[in-house]
Protein backbone atom coordinates (compact mmCIF):
# COMPACT_ATOMS: atom_id res chain seq x y z
CA UNK A 1 0.00 0.00 0.00
CA UNK A 2 2.60 2.70 -1.29
CA UNK A 3 0.91 5.95 -0.73
CA UNK A 4 2.35 9.69 -0.56
CA UNK A 5 0.77 12.97 -0.20
CA UNK A 6 2.80 15.74 -1.37
CA UNK A 7 1.29 19.33 -0.61
CA UNK A 8 2.63 23.01 -0.07
CA UNK A 9 3.61 24.06 3.37
CA UNK A 10 3.26 28.11 2.67
CA UNK A 11 0.47 29.55 0.87
CA UNK A 12 1.05 27.75 -2.57
CA UNK A 13 3.63 28.45 -5.30
CA UNK A 14 6.37 26.84 -3.23
CA UNK A 15 7.05 24.92 -6.98
CA UNK A 16 4.99 21.91 -5.70
CA UNK A 17 4.59 21.08 -9.36
CA UNK A 18 8.75 20.43 -10.54
CA UNK A 19 8.37 18.28 -7.24
CA UNK A 20 5.88 16.10 -7.95
CA UNK A 21 6.70 15.74 -11.97
CA UNK A 22 10.41 14.76 -9.97
CA UNK A 23 8.63 11.83 -8.02
CA UNK A 24 5.87 11.02 -10.56
CA UNK A 25 8.42 8.78 -12.20
CA UNK A 26 8.65 6.36 -9.58
CA UNK A 27 5.05 6.47 -9.12
CA UNK A 28 1.46 4.30 -11.20
CA UNK A 29 -1.20 6.72 -10.29
CA UNK A 30 -0.89 10.51 -9.61
CA UNK A 31 -4.11 12.34 -8.21
CA UNK A 32 -5.25 15.79 -7.46
CA UNK A 33 -7.42 15.78 -4.97
CA UNK A 34 -8.67 19.55 -4.11
CA UNK A 35 -8.96 23.21 -6.02
CA UNK A 36 -9.78 23.68 -9.52
CA UNK A 37 -8.11 25.80 -12.54
CA UNK A 38 -7.38 28.69 -9.81
CA UNK A 39 -4.17 26.81 -9.50
CA UNK A 40 -1.11 26.25 -11.61
CA UNK A 41 1.68 24.17 -11.44
CA UNK A 42 4.95 25.52 -13.71
CA UNK A 43 7.56 23.11 -14.96
CA UNK A 44 10.06 22.44 -17.76
CA UNK A 45 9.38 19.17 -20.31
CA UNK A 46 11.91 18.53 -22.95
CA UNK A 47 13.30 21.82 -22.57
CA UNK A 48 9.55 23.89 -22.90
CA UNK A 49 7.94 25.43 -20.06
CA UNK A 50 4.86 24.40 -19.46
CA UNK A 51 1.51 25.33 -16.77
CA UNK A 52 -1.04 23.09 -16.02
CA UNK A 53 -3.96 24.42 -14.20
CA UNK A 54 -5.84 20.64 -13.13
CA UNK A 55 -4.36 17.68 -14.93
CA UNK A 56 -1.43 16.41 -12.39
CA UNK A 57 1.65 17.26 -14.33
CA UNK A 58 2.78 13.76 -13.92
CA UNK A 59 0.96 13.51 -17.27
CA UNK A 60 4.15 14.25 -18.81
CA UNK A 61 5.22 10.38 -18.10
CA UNK A 62 3.77 8.49 -20.88
CA UNK A 63 1.80 5.34 -19.08
CA UNK A 64 0.96 7.09 -15.68
CA UNK A 65 -2.67 7.66 -14.72
CA UNK A 66 -3.66 11.01 -13.75
CA UNK A 67 -6.87 11.42 -11.51
CA UNK A 68 -9.13 14.44 -10.88
CA UNK A 69 -10.87 13.50 -7.44
CA UNK A 70 -14.42 13.94 -6.38
CA UNK A 71 -13.37 17.10 -4.15
CA UNK A 72 -11.84 19.27 -7.22
CA UNK A 73 -14.24 21.69 -9.11
CA UNK A 74 -13.66 21.19 -12.83
CA UNK A 75 -14.32 24.06 -15.46
CA UNK A 76 -15.37 21.83 -18.12
CA UNK A 77 -14.36 24.42 -20.85
CA UNK A 78 -10.85 25.00 -19.75
CA UNK A 79 -10.31 21.09 -18.83
CA UNK A 80 -11.28 20.96 -22.93
CA UNK A 81 -8.68 23.59 -23.54
CA UNK A 82 -6.02 22.06 -21.78
CA UNK A 83 -6.13 18.94 -23.07
CA UNK A 84 -6.02 20.02 -26.37
CA UNK A 85 -2.92 22.08 -25.46
CA UNK A 86 -1.50 19.24 -24.11
CA UNK A 87 -2.06 17.00 -27.27
CA UNK A 88 -0.88 19.68 -29.61
CA UNK A 89 2.69 19.46 -27.70
CA UNK A 90 2.30 15.55 -28.14
CA UNK A 91 1.34 14.66 -24.62
CA UNK A 92 -1.97 12.51 -24.93
CA UNK A 93 -4.08 11.38 -22.51
CA UNK A 94 -6.24 9.25 -23.44
CA UNK A 95 -6.99 5.86 -21.38
CA UNK A 96 -4.68 7.58 -18.57
CA UNK A 97 -6.63 10.47 -17.74
CA UNK A 98 -9.47 10.22 -15.46
CA UNK A 99 -12.29 12.70 -13.81
CA UNK A 100 -14.17 11.49 -10.37
CA UNK A 101 -18.16 11.10 -11.69
CA UNK A 102 -18.81 12.96 -8.04
CA UNK A 103 -16.38 16.06 -8.63
CA UNK A 104 -18.48 19.17 -9.20
CA UNK A 105 -19.03 21.57 -12.46
CA UNK A 106 -17.76 25.29 -12.61
CA UNK A 107 -20.16 27.21 -14.99
CA UNK A 108 -19.90 30.56 -16.38
CA UNK A 109 -22.44 32.36 -13.52
CA UNK A 110 -19.95 30.92 -11.02
CA UNK A 111 -17.09 33.24 -12.69
CA UNK A 112 -19.48 36.05 -12.54
CA UNK A 113 -20.20 35.86 -9.54
CA UNK A 114 -16.83 35.83 -8.20
CA UNK A 115 -15.74 39.27 -10.39
CA UNK A 116 -18.67 40.81 -8.70
CA UNK A 117 -17.73 40.01 -5.58
CA UNK A 118 -14.12 40.99 -6.09
CA UNK A 119 -14.42 43.93 -7.51
CA UNK A 120 -16.22 44.93 -4.43
CA UNK A 121 -13.75 45.80 -1.71
CA UNK A 122 -16.10 45.05 1.33
CA UNK A 123 -15.87 41.49 -0.25
CA UNK A 124 -12.58 41.43 -1.91
CA UNK A 125 -10.51 38.34 -0.39
CA UNK A 126 -8.01 38.51 -3.74
CA UNK A 127 -9.37 35.25 -5.69
CA UNK A 128 -8.09 34.48 -9.08
CA UNK A 129 -11.60 34.92 -10.57
CA UNK A 130 -11.92 31.61 -11.71
CA UNK A 131 -15.27 31.33 -9.67
CA UNK A 132 -13.30 28.85 -7.57
CA UNK A 133 -15.35 30.22 -4.40
CA UNK A 134 -18.84 29.95 -5.73
CA UNK A 135 -18.74 26.52 -6.92
CA UNK A 136 -17.77 25.23 -3.66
CA UNK A 137 -20.50 27.47 -2.28
CA UNK A 138 -22.99 25.84 -4.42
CA UNK A 139 -21.42 22.52 -3.11
CA UNK A 140 -22.06 23.32 0.44
CA UNK A 141 -25.42 24.78 -0.27
CA UNK A 142 -26.30 21.54 -1.47
CA UNK A 143 -27.41 23.40 -5.26
CA UNK A 144 -24.28 21.70 -6.73
CA UNK A 145 -24.64 20.43 -10.42
CA UNK A 146 -21.70 17.20 -10.71
CA UNK A 147 -19.67 15.75 -13.56
CA UNK A 148 -22.69 12.39 -13.38
CA UNK A 149 -25.49 15.61 -13.35
CA UNK A 150 -23.42 17.57 -16.29
CA UNK A 151 -23.33 13.85 -18.17
CA UNK A 152 -27.60 13.83 -18.59
CA UNK A 153 -29.33 16.31 -20.58
CA UNK A 154 -32.38 16.70 -18.58
CA UNK A 155 -31.14 16.77 -15.05
CA UNK A 156 -28.31 19.59 -15.86
CA UNK A 157 -30.96 21.95 -17.74
CA UNK A 158 -33.11 21.34 -14.72
CA UNK A 159 -30.57 22.14 -12.33
CA UNK A 160 -29.26 25.42 -14.15
CA UNK A 161 -32.66 26.38 -14.72
CA UNK A 162 -33.17 26.10 -10.67
CA UNK A 163 -29.17 27.60 -10.06
CA UNK A 164 -30.45 30.91 -12.10
CA UNK A 165 -33.46 31.13 -10.20
CA UNK A 166 -31.45 31.24 -7.09
CA UNK A 167 -28.75 33.72 -8.23
CA UNK A 168 -31.35 35.93 -10.38
CA UNK A 169 -30.90 38.50 -7.84
CA UNK A 170 -27.30 39.19 -7.97
CA UNK A 171 -26.93 38.44 -11.68
CA UNK A 172 -30.02 40.87 -12.73
CA UNK A 173 -28.63 43.31 -10.47
CA UNK A 174 -25.39 43.51 -12.15
CA UNK A 175 -27.09 43.56 -15.69
CA UNK A 176 -26.19 39.54 -16.43
CA UNK A 177 -29.09 38.42 -19.10
CA UNK A 178 -29.83 35.19 -17.33
CA UNK A 179 -31.82 34.06 -20.60
CA UNK A 180 -29.14 34.90 -22.62
CA UNK A 181 -26.59 33.02 -20.37
CA UNK A 182 -28.76 29.90 -20.02
CA UNK A 183 -28.57 29.43 -23.84
CA UNK A 184 -24.99 29.97 -23.85
CA UNK A 185 -24.91 27.49 -21.20
CA UNK A 186 -26.41 24.48 -22.67
CA UNK A 187 -25.09 25.36 -26.30
CA UNK A 188 -21.70 24.34 -24.82
CA UNK A 189 -23.14 21.50 -22.63
CA UNK A 190 -24.26 19.78 -25.77
CA UNK A 191 -20.23 19.92 -26.92
CA UNK A 192 -18.53 20.01 -23.76
CA UNK A 193 -20.53 17.13 -21.70
CA UNK A 194 -19.78 14.47 -24.80
CA UNK A 195 -15.82 15.77 -24.85
CA UNK A 196 -15.68 14.95 -21.05
CA UNK A 197 -17.65 12.22 -21.15
CA UNK A 198 -14.89 9.19 -21.94
CA UNK A 199 -12.58 10.54 -18.87
CA UNK A 200 -15.38 10.05 -16.55
CA UNK A 201 -14.75 7.41 -14.08
CA UNK A 202 -15.70 6.67 -9.74
CA UNK A 203 -12.47 7.61 -8.87
CA UNK A 204 -12.70 5.88 -5.18
CA UNK A 205 -12.85 2.32 -6.84
CA UNK A 206 -10.50 3.38 -9.10
CA UNK A 207 -8.06 4.03 -6.30
CA UNK A 208 -9.23 1.03 -3.91
CA UNK A 209 -8.80 -1.31 -6.50
CA UNK A 210 -5.08 0.10 -7.58
CA UNK A 211 -4.75 -0.17 -3.67
CA UNK A 212 -5.39 -3.67 -2.97
CA UNK A 213 -2.66 -4.25 -6.35
CA UNK A 214 -0.34 -2.66 -4.48
CA UNK A 215 0.28 0.39 -7.11
CA UNK A 216 2.28 3.16 -5.82
CA UNK A 217 -0.17 6.07 -5.47
CA UNK A 218 0.81 9.90 -5.29
CA UNK A 219 -1.55 12.37 -4.42
CA UNK A 220 -0.57 16.20 -5.28
CA UNK A 221 -2.81 19.64 -3.55
CA UNK A 222 -2.91 22.76 -5.04
CA UNK A 223 -2.14 26.03 -3.29
CA UNK A 224 -0.78 25.43 0.26
CA UNK A 225 -1.26 24.68 3.97
CA UNK A 226 -2.09 28.60 4.96
CA UNK A 227 -5.02 28.72 2.14
CA UNK A 228 -7.03 25.76 3.72
CA UNK A 229 -10.40 26.40 4.74
CA UNK A 230 -10.39 25.44 8.26
CA UNK A 231 -6.79 25.82 8.93
CA UNK A 232 -5.65 28.36 6.53
CA UNK A 233 -5.68 32.64 7.33
CA UNK A 234 -9.29 32.63 7.47
CA UNK A 235 -11.15 34.38 5.55
CA UNK A 236 -7.50 34.85 3.21
CA UNK A 237 -8.19 31.25 2.44
CA UNK A 238 -9.40 29.26 -0.48
CA UNK A 239 -12.80 27.24 -0.83
CA UNK A 240 -11.51 23.69 0.08
CA UNK A 241 -8.96 21.90 2.09
CA UNK A 242 -5.29 21.80 1.01
CA UNK A 243 -4.23 19.60 4.12
CA UNK A 244 -3.18 16.71 4.29
CA UNK A 245 -6.90 15.28 5.17
CA UNK A 246 -8.46 16.71 2.42
CA UNK A 247 -7.31 13.80 0.51
CA UNK A 248 -9.33 11.15 2.52
CA UNK A 249 -12.88 13.25 1.66
CA UNK A 250 -12.13 13.96 -1.51
CA UNK A 251 -10.45 10.43 -3.35
CA UNK A 252 -12.79 8.37 -0.63
CA UNK A 253 -10.07 6.50 1.51
CA UNK A 254 -9.67 6.07 4.73
CA UNK A 255 -6.77 7.50 6.73
CA UNK A 256 -4.97 4.43 7.90
CA UNK A 257 -3.94 4.26 3.77
CA UNK A 258 -1.68 7.21 3.74
CA UNK A 259 1.73 6.17 4.38
CA UNK A 260 3.68 9.29 3.75
CA UNK A 261 3.15 13.38 3.54
CA UNK A 262 5.96 15.03 1.91
CA UNK A 263 5.81 18.83 2.28
CA UNK A 264 7.20 21.29 0.07
CA UNK A 265 9.01 24.70 1.27
CA UNK A 266 10.47 27.83 -0.43
CA UNK A 267 13.80 28.77 0.98
CA UNK A 268 11.89 32.17 1.24
CA UNK A 269 8.05 33.02 1.41
CA UNK A 270 5.89 34.07 -0.50
CA UNK A 271 1.84 34.86 -1.16
CA UNK A 272 -0.37 35.96 -3.95
CA UNK A 273 -3.83 38.01 -3.20
CA UNK A 274 -5.13 39.72 -0.02
CA UNK A 275 -4.27 38.61 3.42
CA UNK A 276 -1.78 39.13 6.82
CA UNK A 277 1.74 37.85 5.52
CA UNK A 278 4.08 38.74 8.74
CA UNK A 279 7.53 38.31 6.86
CA UNK A 280 6.30 40.32 3.78
CA UNK A 281 9.59 42.53 2.62
CA UNK A 282 9.07 46.05 0.85
CA UNK A 283 12.43 46.86 0.13
CA UNK A 284 15.45 46.01 -2.63
CA UNK A 285 15.71 42.57 -1.34
CA UNK A 286 11.69 41.60 -1.61
CA UNK A 287 12.09 42.95 -5.23
CA UNK A 288 15.67 40.54 -5.49
CA UNK A 289 13.48 37.68 -4.77
CA UNK A 290 10.52 38.78 -7.04
CA UNK A 291 12.80 39.02 -10.13
CA UNK A 292 14.94 36.01 -9.39
CA UNK A 293 11.93 33.87 -8.48
CA UNK A 294 9.89 34.79 -11.22
CA UNK A 295 7.33 35.18 -8.83
CA UNK A 296 4.37 35.96 -10.61
CA UNK A 297 1.11 33.67 -10.43
CA UNK A 298 1.14 30.90 -12.68
CA UNK A 299 -2.97 31.69 -13.22
CA UNK A 300 -3.37 35.50 -12.60
CA UNK A 301 0.57 36.76 -13.71
CA UNK A 302 -0.47 39.21 -10.48
CA UNK A 303 3.12 39.88 -9.00
CA UNK A 304 3.57 37.75 -5.44
CA UNK A 305 4.60 38.93 -2.11
CA UNK A 306 8.22 38.18 -1.06
CA UNK A 307 9.16 37.38 2.47
CA UNK A 308 11.86 35.76 4.46
CA UNK A 309 11.54 32.57 5.17
CA UNK A 310 8.80 32.06 8.08
CA UNK A 311 9.94 28.73 10.70
CA UNK A 312 6.35 29.44 12.35
CA UNK A 313 4.17 28.61 9.19
CA UNK A 314 6.15 25.89 8.26
CA UNK A 315 5.95 24.39 11.73
CA UNK A 316 2.38 24.65 11.67
CA UNK A 317 2.14 23.05 8.39
CA UNK A 318 4.36 20.08 9.59
CA UNK A 319 2.47 19.78 12.72
CA UNK A 320 -1.36 19.43 10.95
CA UNK A 321 -0.68 17.59 7.83
CA UNK A 322 1.98 15.03 9.72
CA UNK A 323 4.95 16.03 7.42
CA UNK A 324 7.39 13.34 7.84
CA UNK A 325 9.88 15.07 5.59
CA UNK A 326 10.35 18.46 3.39
CA UNK A 327 11.65 19.52 0.17
CA UNK A 328 13.06 23.13 -0.20
CA UNK A 329 13.27 24.46 -3.37
CA UNK A 330 14.70 27.83 -4.79
CA UNK A 331 17.67 28.15 -3.21
CA UNK A 332 19.36 28.92 -6.06
CA UNK A 333 17.12 32.33 -5.90
CA UNK A 334 19.02 33.46 -2.26
CA UNK A 335 22.14 33.11 -4.09
CA UNK A 336 23.71 36.88 -3.91
CA UNK A 337 22.10 37.99 -0.61
CA UNK A 338 24.88 39.51 1.96
CA UNK A 339 22.35 38.51 4.75
CA UNK A 340 19.59 36.07 5.04
CA UNK A 341 16.58 36.26 7.76
CA UNK A 342 14.98 33.53 9.45
CA UNK A 343 11.59 34.25 11.27
CA UNK A 344 11.42 32.02 14.36
CA UNK A 345 8.47 33.77 16.08
CA UNK A 346 5.97 36.61 15.63
CA UNK A 347 5.45 39.34 18.36
CA UNK A 348 2.12 40.89 19.10
CA UNK A 349 2.20 43.84 22.17
CA UNK A 350 3.97 42.29 24.95
CA UNK A 351 3.95 38.77 23.76
CA UNK A 352 5.91 36.11 21.64
CA UNK A 353 4.18 33.08 19.19
CA UNK A 354 6.16 30.44 18.49
CA UNK A 355 2.77 28.62 17.50
CA UNK A 356 1.06 29.90 14.31
CA UNK A 357 -2.09 31.96 15.55
CA UNK A 358 -5.62 31.92 15.16
CA UNK A 359 -6.93 35.53 16.07
CA UNK A 360 -7.02 37.27 13.27
CA UNK A 361 -5.75 40.43 14.80
CA UNK A 362 -2.68 39.07 15.71
CA UNK A 363 -1.96 37.81 12.31
CA UNK A 364 -2.57 40.99 10.53
CA UNK A 365 -0.61 43.12 13.25
CA UNK A 366 1.99 40.70 14.70
CA UNK A 367 6.09 41.55 13.68
CA UNK A 368 8.45 39.00 12.86
CA UNK A 369 11.35 37.95 15.27
CA UNK A 370 14.28 37.33 13.13
CA UNK A 371 17.83 35.74 13.41
CA UNK A 372 20.40 36.94 10.69
CA UNK A 373 23.27 34.26 8.90
CA UNK A 374 25.40 35.87 6.56
CA UNK A 375 24.53 34.38 2.69
CA UNK A 376 26.30 33.22 -0.05
CA UNK A 377 27.71 34.23 -3.59
CA UNK A 378 28.52 31.40 -5.27
CA UNK A 379 26.23 29.94 -8.14
CA UNK A 380 24.44 26.72 -7.54
CA UNK A 381 23.87 26.22 -11.12
CA UNK A 382 25.05 22.35 -11.73
CA UNK A 383 25.58 21.07 -7.99
CA UNK A 384 24.16 18.18 -7.27
CA UNK A 385 26.30 17.12 -4.61
CA UNK A 386 24.80 19.25 -0.95
CA UNK A 387 28.68 19.23 -0.14
CA UNK A 388 29.03 20.89 -2.71
CA UNK A 389 27.15 23.58 -1.96
CA UNK A 390 28.43 26.98 -0.25
CA UNK A 391 29.14 26.64 3.31
CA UNK A 392 26.34 29.30 4.17
CA UNK A 393 23.89 27.83 1.91
CA UNK A 394 24.48 24.58 4.18
CA UNK A 395 24.06 26.81 6.64
CA UNK A 396 21.56 27.98 6.17
CA UNK A 397 19.75 24.74 5.30
CA UNK A 398 21.06 23.35 8.53
CA UNK A 399 19.51 25.70 10.82
CA UNK A 400 15.90 25.46 9.21
CA UNK A 401 15.94 21.94 9.64
CA UNK A 402 16.86 22.39 13.81
CA UNK A 403 14.25 24.94 13.63
CA UNK A 404 11.48 23.37 11.88
CA UNK A 405 12.29 19.76 13.80
CA UNK A 406 11.86 17.78 10.34
CA UNK A 407 14.77 16.59 7.88
CA UNK A 408 14.88 18.28 4.41
CA UNK A 409 15.43 15.33 1.91
CA UNK A 410 15.32 16.94 -1.49
CA UNK A 411 16.99 20.34 -2.37
CA UNK A 412 15.95 22.06 -5.87
CA UNK A 413 18.61 24.52 -7.01
CA UNK A 414 16.91 25.32 -11.00
CA UNK A 415 13.64 24.35 -12.38
CA UNK A 416 14.84 21.33 -14.27
CA UNK A 417 14.18 17.88 -13.58
CA UNK A 418 17.38 16.86 -12.70
CA UNK A 419 18.34 20.42 -10.90
CA UNK A 420 17.69 18.39 -7.47
CA UNK A 421 20.01 17.72 -4.64
CA UNK A 422 19.46 14.85 -2.54
CA UNK A 423 20.45 14.84 0.92
CA UNK A 424 19.10 11.05 1.35
CA UNK A 425 18.30 7.89 -0.56
CA UNK A 426 14.78 7.85 0.91
CA UNK A 427 11.99 5.74 -0.32
CA UNK A 428 8.87 7.53 -1.84
CA UNK A 429 6.73 4.96 -2.18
Amino acid sequence: MPTLIVLGTQWGDEGKGKIIDYLAEQADYIVRYQGGNNAGHTLVYKNKLFVLHLIPSGIFYPKKCCLLANGVVIDPMSLKEEIIFLSKNKVLVKNRFFIGMQAHILLPYHKIIDNIFENNNDYKIGTTKKGIGPCYYDKVKRIGIRVIDYLEDNIFEDLITKNLIEKEFILKKNRINTKALKKEMIVNHKILSKFIKPFVTDVSIMIEKAIKKDKKILFEGAQGALLDLDFGTYPYVTSSNTIAGGVCTSVGIGPTKINNVLGVAKAYTTRVGEGPFTVELFDKIGEILRIKGEEYGATTKRPRRCGWFDVVVVRYSVRINNIKCLVLTKLDCMQGIDVIKICVAYRYKNNIYKEFPASRTVQKYAVPVYEEMPGFKDKLEGITNFEKLPINARRYIKRLIYLIGVPIKLISVGKKRKEIIKLDNIKWF
